[in-house]
């Protein structure tokens, strides 16, 4: 092959680079980007594709925010059904969270184990996160050493019981330890007290167990983080921020210098507590979907930099699990299912309040691509990994549960109408065909 030929090269009017929607030309060479040019330059390409009038490339999303199950679990969902689901919407990497697996991944053979029950059948790239739980300090560093991402700990029940809580001693004694060598916390923030105080939930009134998991719990959890983040100098992550209340307190943390990072998700974003009928369960999750009003201040979190990116917080489970013939919000599983439809859902709230859909891949890619230390992964960048996206921002469809790629069709966005659709997703330059698994298992810092 001559040596200004490319494995592939796309064209198309709008490709999604660090400088913004460009027409442009991108030669890919043994996965990676290789050349980003003016449309026409006529860069020469064993496969050239040509993007349909409709299309924008867009870099691969990264999504740190999985729970897969497997081993354990695997009826839940598993690495297959999990990585084609991740592909069929956009998402090149995910980060994969160590709890719903049995064992959890809370020491160097649990995620032995869990690399072994991944390996040959990931459509996309797979990370892990390692677990803090009470009396395991001293894996974390071997964990570290094996290439998980960080750690996730919980400071109240877990949800299962293989993977406890940590009091908030116990995570600044482990926060501590993290930061003896750098390593990342992330935290499930919600305060068990709190909750304790709170109504009880029970039966289908959606606003019975919105009010036994209030804000309360979250914002207090979060300053705990905040704290215990400040006086060790440990890297901390809040996942799945839903309390609007706590924002105030997070920027003035960052402002401070503490090492804070925050998340939230699409159903925190795009649903509200007001339009989830009674009974709905596959609505439930933890924290809970709340208010529209705080749905906005959300936004605005995100638009002003206090949340850092938005990832899926997927956490499925079997049908009967989400207690659907009772529909009781207090037996039912609490998990949102969505690892396949983020984009898609992100961009239609987005697009309605005049956001471009690079500020969105910013929040979906890049940040959290950066926040895990994935260096070459998360923009359509030279010399970056060749994961993209071929997506039709103005193509609408109606999310029917039982086609997805998710192992049990359950979702709160059944029979939701979006916009943007994935037509093909790339990793390293192969399209993914949902036959053939050409993921990779990958360590912290991207090797």
């Amino acid at each position: 092959m001559p040596e200004d030929t490319y494995d592939v090269v796309f064209r198309g009017r709008q490709v999604l680079t660090t400088d913004g929607i460009a027409a442009r030309e991108v030669g890919l060479r043994d996965g990676v980007i290789a050349a980003i040019e003016p449309l026409g330059t006529g860069l020469s390409g064993r496969e050239v594709i040509d993007l349909a009038g409709d299309e924008t490339l867009l870099p691969g999303l990264v999504d740190t925010h999985v729970h897969v199950n497997e081993p354990g679990r695997t009826e839940w969902e598993g690495f297959a059904s999990a990585t084609r689901a991740a592909a069929a919407g956009g998402v090149t990497t995910i980060i994969d969270m160590p709890l719903n697996s049995i064992p959890p991944t809370t020491s160097v053979a649990g995620l032995k184990l869990k690399r072994e029950a991944a390996g040959g059948q990931v459509f996309v790239d797979v990370g892990f996160w390692g677990g803090a739980v009470p009396g395991n300090r001293h894996e974390l560093r071997p964990l570290h050493d094996e290439g998980v991402f960080g750690f996730k700990c919980f400071l109240l029940h877990s949800g299962v019981d293989e993977f406890p809580d940590l009091s908030a001693d116990e995570m600044e004694a482990d926060m501590a330890e993290l930061q003896s060598f750098d390593s990342l916390m992330i935290v499930h923030a919600e305060d068990s007290h709190t909750i304790d105080h709170a109504p009880r939930p029970g039966g289908g009134r959606y606003a019975t167990f919105l009010a036994s998991r209030p804000r309360g719990a979250e914002n207090k959890a979060i300053a705990e983080v905040i704290e215990r983040a400040r006086r060790t100098g440990a890297r901390a992550h809040i996942v799945h921020l839903s309390s609007s209340d706590a924002l105030p307190m997070i920027a003035a943390a960052k402002r401070d210098g503490v090492r804070l990072t925050v998340e939230t998700c699409p159903h925190y974003l795009t649903l509200t507590a007001e339009e989830i009928p009674d009974g709905a369960t596959a609505y439930k999750c933890c924290p809970p979907i709340r208010e529209a009003a705080n749905r906005e201040l959300l936004w605005a979190g995100l638009l002003d930099g206090t949340i850092d990116c938005i990832v899926s917080d997927h956490s499925p489970s079997t049908l009967d699990l989400k207690d659907l013939e009772n529909g009781d919000f207090a037996v039912a599983w609490g998990g949102v299912s969505s690892l396949q439809l983020g984009l898609s859902l992100v961009w239609t709230e987005a697009r309605h309040r005049g956001i471009a859909l690079e500020q969105v891949l910013s929040w979906m890619a890049a940040k959290p691509a950066q926040f895990a230390g994935l260096r070459n992964k998360g923009q359509l960048a030279l010399g970056y990994d060749a994961d993209l996206a071929v997506f039709a921002p103005d193509e609408g469809y109606v999310v029917d549960a039982s086609r997805l790629r998710h192992k049990n069709p359950i979702t709160p966005y059944d029979g939701k109408d979006l916009s943007g659709a994935v037509r093909q997703t790339y990793l390293r330059g192969t399209l993914v065909d949902g036959r053939t698994p050409t993921g990779r298992l990958i360590r912290r810092g991207g090797a």
